[in-house]
């Protein structure tokens, strides 16, 4: 069953008040690509400077006689680094935002919205776990608001093919929260199906939350097997499928329409950060 519709916020081509914050959350994050500076296996947390990169270089008898201590050498790690940095970073201001949202359109705290739990760990302090956000249904102080969403969580449970016995305990939804995903990271993605197993057993639906339409197919094959709700960067579909579709129809706010909205600032912001990492300097 799909939710009802919720108030759709004004145009796309209005400026609304929330919008600085809202950017100013994602800008910041890739903000700090532009101090990115490739390490040339050297380990240092800094990363090495220009003239850092030449002395190192001009010192290897073989990397000096063939050129590679080209300037252009220099910005050519820069930019390769660096682009890992602008998806890292992007993914994480998007977690900045999605947090905020849940918290501005829902009514919930910083806590109400956050969700971590422990795993044990033999002879050592148990680790803790986190995801990007939560919604606990018991949380949410308006009526309507509250009925609206466990209208979707309520739609989730085909999804996912939670079993009936299950599904009148289910609490809400936490969600991880990412750019895209294109990685094949095994690693990763055990951890995530490690995250699901958790989610469950502290009855949440666990929610992968896309902004964009980005995801290797085996990749999404796999999380929907181990019961991930699937969100991708779609602008229209069910609001069980699209993350746009969820943020406007669910959580009351059209994100589609802030991203449309700030869609130069966003190009300028990030035409920046590629300026600096594909300098020389």
């Amino acid at each position: 069953m799909e939710v009802a519709m919720a108030r759709r916020p004004t145009g796309a081509a209005e400026q609304r008040p929330e919008d600085d914050e809202y950017f100013e959350l994602v800008a910041k994050a890739l903000r700090v690509c532009a101090a990115y500076r490739p390490k040339f296996g050297k380990g240092k947390k800094a990363g090495l400077t220009l003239e850092q990169f030449q002395q190192m270089y001009r010192a290897d008898p073989f990397y000096n006689w063939v050129g590679l201590d080209s300037p252009l050498m220099y910005a050519a790690h820069s930019a390769a680094g660096g682009m890992t940095s602008i998806y890292r970073q992007l993914g994480i201001g998007c977690q900045w935002l999605v947090h905020k949202l849940l918290q501005d359109q829902l009514g919930l705290s910083a806590e109400q919205a956050s969700w971590q739990y422990e795993v044990p760990v033999p002879g050592k302090k148990p680790r803790t776990l986190s995801l990007d956000g939560r919604i606990t249904l018991g949380d949410i102080p308006d009526p309507s608001t509250k009925a609206r969403v466990k209208q979707w969580v309520e739609a989730t449970y085909e999804k996912v093919v939670l079993a009936p016995e299950t599904r009148s305990h289910i609490r809400g939804a936490v969600f991880e929260v990412r750019q895209g995903y294109k990685s094949k990271d095994s690693k990763r993605q055990n951890a995530d199906i490690s995250n699901a197993s958790n989610a469950y057993a502290n009855l949440y639906v666990p929610v992968l939350f896309l902004l964009s339409t980005q995801i290797d197919s085996d990749v999404g094959i796999r999380y929907t097997q181990a019961r991930w709700l699937l969100l991708t960067g779609t602008t229209g579909g069910p609001t069980t499928e699209s993350t746009y579709a969820f943020c406007r129809d669910v959580l009351g706010y059209d994100l589609a329409g802030f991203f449309e909205r700030n869609a130069a600032r966003f190009r300028s912001e990030l035409e920046g950060v590629l300026t600096t990492l594909l300098g020389a300097k």
